[in-house]
């Protein structure tokens, strides 16, 4: 049987906060815990928090391409330098949405640059490195409890083709982030030629169904009774590479 926790009682994160041992607590205080083979699914935005990945608009001056972007778009012209500055390039631009590739890799609205749960007059970017966000999230609850576990750092993203947003995967450690099951048979026999199941995707997804949105305040859970594939790649796995791309 499979559980999603949500993991209620972290204190408000601010750059330096101890993630892993706010989590362990939090969890103990609960009655949940920390077992063998847990999938602790984080929000990027505490992540960022914690690390410092935040902007100050007040701080920011806006360029000439931030100022012709947010003529178009309505935006706060300083939100929009934050966003070009977590860009390799800006990918679309429709109404006041702002498409962008970021600096790793991830073609998501704006960057992944968010203003909710952040604070008046900031702004978080996405983790530097998400993917090391999760393994040193990672190595303090292993160290902390001697349990094995899984980290994934989550972010809510659009989808080109379908309405609404899921959270899916920016970060993880622990687990292989897919699963790829060509070759295997199908019902019939007949051999699977292109089934790879984004197991961090769906991990991170679940997870959001108890991760708290807006002045919620739960930004982490945990997954308990999935049987995932221990492995060390990140997230920048899953992320396809341009010259696979069909759409972009």
């Amino acid at each position: 049987m499979i559980q999603i926790f949500p993991v209620k009682g972290l204190p408000l994160v601010v750059e330096g906060t101890d993630l892993s041992r706010e989590i362990v607590r939090a969890a103990e205080a609960m009655g949940v815990g920390i077992m063998e083979g847990d999938v602790v699914v984080v929000s990027h935005v505490v992540v960022s928090k914690a690390e410092g990945a935040v902007y100050w608009l007040a701080e920011l001056e806006a360029g000439p391409a931030a100022l012709a972007l947010a003529g178009l778009t309505g935006k706060d012209p300083r939100h929009v330098e934050a966003i070009l500055r977590e860009a390799r390039r800006v990918v679309r631009v429709r109404g006041e949405v702002i498409i962008t590739e970021t600096r790793h890799g991830l073609v998501c609205a704006n960057s992944g640059v968010d203003l909710s749960n952040v604070g008046e007059g900031r702004a978080a970017a996405l983790p530097r490195d998400p993917d090391a966000s999760a393994r040193a999230i990672r190595r303090g609850i292993e160290a902390a409890t001697g349990k094995r576990v899984a980290v994934i750092v989550a972010d809510s993203h659009g989808r080109p083709f379908r309405r609404g947003a899921v959270n899916v995967a920016i970060g993880c450690s622990g687990l292989e982030p897919i699963w790829d099951r060509r070759g295997e048979p199908d019902l019939y026999g007949r051999p699977l030629r292109s089934k790879q199941v984004c197991v961090a995707d769906e991990l991170a997804a679940a997870a959001e169904l108890v991760i708290g949105q807006a002045s919620e305040g739960v930004p982490a859970a945990i997954i308990r009774g999935y049987r995932y594939r221990p492995g060390e790649k990140g997230a920048a796995e899953v992320i396809r590479p341009r010259e696979e791309n069909l759409f972009l």
